[in-house]
């Protein structure tokens, strides 16, 4: 059984929709099939939410966000590549953002570990998707619609 670590860790994520589109991050490797995920990362201490989110755009997008408004947190409960085996307690926040007209997608100077592209996946098609975590698929759904709550609980 993996150990949960006593450290509670803050991260940020980015939601950028545009025309129909979501701008997700795609990971192949680590022993799972091929994901996407939202651009972020950790807060480092010293750092405001807002500044944690620009640097993880600039590393992962290679692009700083126009961030709108905080949409949601959620807790997640992210299991390590460990050994031994860890799960390190996350509480993220989700802040609906923008990339300028002109953005093409890019990885940045400093991209998330697995990822191989930057890539804008069409809203109609995300359910054919794996998405990490599984059940962002909901979050994003629900972020459409307005009809969300703020804290969603506890993303699997």
């Amino acid at each position: 059984m993996a150990e949960l670590l006593p450290q509670i860790r803050n991260a940020v994520r980015a939601v950028i929709f545009r025309d129909n589109q979501i701008l997700m991050l795609r990971k192949i490797g680590g022993g799972k099939p091929e994901r996407f995920a939202l651009p972020g990362g950790g807060q480092n201490i010293g750092e405001t939410l807002a500044q944690a989110l620009q640097r993880e755009c600039l590393e992962e997008i290679s692009t700083e966000v126009d961030i709108k408004a905080l949409r949601h947190i959620s807790d997640f409960f992210k299991h390590r590549d460990s050994n031994p085996p860890s799960i390190r307690q996350h509480v993220e926040f989700y802040f609906e953002c923008s990339v300028p007209s002109d953005y093409v997608p890019e990885s940045g100077f400093h991209p998330d570990k697995h990822q191989v592209e930057v890539t804008w996946l069409n809203l109609d098609e995300i359910e054919d998707k794996i998405l990490y975590p599984e059940s962002l698929s909901v979050l994003l759904q629900s972020m459409r619609t307005g009809q969300s709550e703020t804290y969603i609980g506890t993303l699997d």
